[in-house]
């Protein structure tokens, strides 16, 4: 992957700046991925956490975009590939190959990761790794997905009371209370 991991441990860093109560989870990724950057190589055999990222795209009436993956919707998230230069460009690459959307913007001060979350081994499809889910916030207006994407059942905009993720709509309530 091209996504460096000092940007990983400088995106980790300024959350955990932005989320003290969330430190204690996140140091163990943090360390591994600080012990990376460093060395330049994988010294965990092969056990280090799996970095992922996603975007969390939300409409101008508040639902959120999700994609159709094994017979359900679900939210976008994938890990970085070689062409991707950053873990929101990846985030940003996978809405692009999914859905063809392209014009989504950020909200002020909303450049970083909106939410990092982990999950332990055997409780996500990744395998036996620990994954840490870099998710990004980015408004998009409904129309941006093309109507074809919605009525062949690729992707639909749902509630975001309706994200099976606890994190993500918890996240995403607190965001978005207040906005009409």
């Amino acid at each position: 992957m091209s996504v460096r991991e000092d940007q990983i441990v400088r995106e980790l860093s300024h959350y955990i700046y932005e989320h003290p109560d969330e430190q204690m989870a996140l140091m163990p990724v943090y360390d591994a991925a600080r012990d990376h950057a460093q060395r330049g190589t994988c010294t965990h055999s092969r056990r280090c956490p799996l970095v992922t990222t996603g975007a969390v795209v939300v409409d101008e009436r508040n639902r959120v975009l999700a994609l159709r993956h094994e017979g359900t919707f679900a939210l976008a998230e994938a890990e970085p590939e070689e062409e991707d230069g950053s873990l929101s460009q990846a985030a940003l690459r996978l809405l692009a190959e999914a859905v063809g959307i392209h014009e989504v913007w950020t909200e002020p001060d909303s450049e970083g990761p909106f939410l990092i979350d982990v999950t332990r081994a055997g409780r996500h499809r990744y395998g036996p790794r620990l994954r840490i889910g870099f998710r990004y916030l980015f408004r998009a207006h409904s129309g941006a997905v093309a109507p074809r994407v919605i009525e062949a059942g690729a992707a639909a905009w749902i509630p975001f009371r309706e994200i099976r993720i606890p994190s993500v709509r918890n996240r995403l309530h607190s965001h978005l209370v207040g906005v009409a």
